[in-house]
């Protein structure tokens, strides 16, 4: 194996991670839920 490779591949990691943890907000994950509306005769 040639010298750096554990190395390499790790700051490629890295830079991978920190371009997802960039976007993760943009994709609408994290985006706040509504809560279920209940109807206006409940027949219980």
């Amino acid at each position: 194996m040639a010298d750096n490779y554990l190395e390499k591949h790790y700051e490629d990691y890295l830079k991978r991670k920190a371009a997802w943890e960039k976007n993760k907000g943009r994709s609408g994950i994290s985006k706040k839920s509504t809560p279920p509306v209940k109807p206006d005769d409940e027949a219980l």
